[in-house]
Parts: C-alpha cells; structure tokens; sequence
C-alpha cells in the first residue's frame, strides 16, 4: 500500500502499540470467556442420584442450621369503644365481614329513634311486652327475632350491643334490604 510508505517511524511505533494492546486486550478477553466457561452451572450438576450413594459410604455431616427468622407479628386486635359510637364501629366490622349491608348513618339513626342509645332500654307497653317478648336493647329485638337472626361471633345476648345492633341489621337485611332503608319501627 502506497499509505503504509508513508508513514514515519513516530507513526509506525505508534500502530505497532495499539496492535499490541488490541491483542492483549483479545487475550484477556479470551482468558475471561474461557474462565466463564469452566464455571459450573446447573447444566454442569450432578445427578440426584450420584450424591444420595456418596452419601451412604460418608461419615454423615451435621447440616448448618437455617438462621431463625422472626415470625410476623398477628396484627392487633381491634379495639372499640365501650360506647355507642364503638359497638357501632365493631358490629359494622362484624356485619362486613358477614357480608351484611348497612352504614353508620343508618344503624345510628335507627337506635336513636328506637332506644334513645340505651343498651337497656325494654318497651313494656307494644303487643310484643302484652305477649310476654318485650323488645329490648339498642335496636329493641324481641328475643324470638334475636334467636333467628343472631351472628356468629357476637354474645348470645339479646341486651349485648352488639349482639343486638348485628342481629337487628342482619334482620333487616334480610326483610328490608339494609339497616339503611328501615325509617320507622321494624
């Protein structure tokens, strides 16, 4: 080639360098795939069964044991108020987890108008009390109606809160659709 002629010597020391570093850079790139290659991997393993007769003939080992690892904590366990505003709150999470509608509006409302929010309230004079079942509590049940539509998980209480606010709302569930659509005596 008429380029190669031309070259000066500062240049032609200079080529002869970088084909020097090219080619060790090519040897040691080289050398890393090689290692690389050698490296076992899953495909290089051992059958299962070639261990399993090793180990017949071997002193057993005594395996390392895994490192303990906290278990989760169980969340909290909720807590309610010991008052309307949380026997509310805790048969409302009842009555979700039971798949039974209402709303706080709704069950509030219907035990103001029915107790004044008096867990103890007992109407004496309507013809359940002339019958002998005077309806009682929050959401005043009579105990026939508390018995049928009592939930799981609640005090077997007609006069517990709860008990009485989740049956009174599974009740109206049931007959009306929701706790939300009862607006006078049920």
């Amino acid at each position: 080639m008429s380029i190669a002629l031309t070259h000066t010597s500062a240049t032609a020391d200079r080529t002869a360098r970088l084909r020097k570093v090219s080619f060790s850079g090519i040897a040691t790139a080289g050398a890393v795939a090689a290692a690389l290659t050698l490296v076992p991997t899953t495909a290089h393993a051992v059958p299962a069964e070639a261990p399993a007769k090793a180990a017949t003939s071997a002193p057993a080992t005594k395996k390392a044991a895994a490192p303990a690892t906290k278990p989760a904590a169980a969340p909290a366990k909720k807590s309610y108020a010991n008052n309307l505003d949380g026997w509310i709150r805790q048969s409302l999470d009842i009555m979700k987890a039971k798949g039974i509608p209402g709303s706080y509006e709704g069950l509030h409302r219907n035990i103001m108008r029915e107790s004044s929010g008096n867990p103890n309230a007992q109407n004496n004079w309507d013809i359940n009390a002339r019958n002998g079942i005077p309806s009682k509590g929050l959401l005043q049940v009579i105990q026939p109606t508390f018995d049928r539509f009592h939930v799981s998980g609640t005090a077997n209480s007609l006069t517990d809160p709860v008990a009485n606010i989740t049956a009174a709302a599974n009740y109206a569930a049931h007959r009306y659709g929701s706790i939300d659509n009862v607006n006078s005596a049920y």
